[in-house]
């Protein structure tokens, strides 16, 4: 192990990671958001919109980010769509955990007892009221987990941007061990800084979990 080329290529790996970090986070907020909607609709079975979501839902849980990165880099420009390898990793990791984010999110809806709907309406709060003030906050604390797990493994996904030409930290690594051939040292400089990326967000999913578990049973 070589720890002159390792210190050497830290910054490189550094900048590598803050756009991997950008990607991936926009791609989790665009997730958040696609997840959070169509939840919603596919549980109240709106007409048309809960159909076209079950569709585009069972589209992207089963195909890889990888096939669908090419179909947005290289076939869009076909039909005159050109968009850029950075809005086309955020656009993927985005429509990918989208459909993910939905089943965990329509669970946590599904968990909450219908009694409680009932009550609020009785009491006089409106469809919208109830889903925003009693619905969605139980709803949010019981999907924690699986919306925890689902961010990491988002953030993971992001080692196949390279192929679309994304300077991420895969393209980094895989650039200098081509050029140099020092394979052991930017392998482990690339797990460092994918465990850099990841164990925060493990830790603080475990810490919410916690908590939100307490907040619910007091144990």
């Amino acid at each position: 192990m070589d720890w002159n080329v390792i210190s050497k290529s830290i910054p490189l790996y550094w900048d590598a990671m803050l756009l991997t970090l950008k990607i991936g986070w926009i791609g989790v907020a665009l997730a958040t958001l696609i997840g959070l909607v169509s939840a919603v609709i596919i549980h109240f079975r709106i007409p048309v919109l809960s159909v076209i979501f079950k569709i585009y839902i069972e589209i992207f849980r089963n195909t890889p980010l990888l096939i669908q990165l090419f179909f947005l880099y290289f076939a869009l420009p076909k039909i005159g769509v050109k968009i850029s390898a950075e809005v086309c990793g955020w656009l993927g990791l985005g429509l990918l955990g989208g459909s993910y984010m939905s089943e965990a999110f329509r669970s946590g809806i599904e968990a909450i007892d219908s009694v409680q709907r009932e009550s609020a309406l009785s009491l006089g709060m409106t469809d919208f009221q109830v889903m925003i003030h009693v619905i969605l906050p139980q709803a949010l604390s019981y999907s924690t987990p699986a919306f925890v797990a689902n961010i990491i493994f988002l953030l993971k996904e992001t080692s196949v941007f390279s192929a679309i030409s994304v300077m991420d930290l895969m393209f980094r690594a895989k650039d200098l061990i081509g050029l140099y051939y020092n394979t052991a040292e930017y392998l482990a400089l690339l797990v460092v800084f994918y465990l850099i990326i990841l164990l925060p967000v493990s830790v603080l999913g475990t810490v919410l979990e916690r908590r939100l578990r307490y907040a619910s049973f007091g144990t």
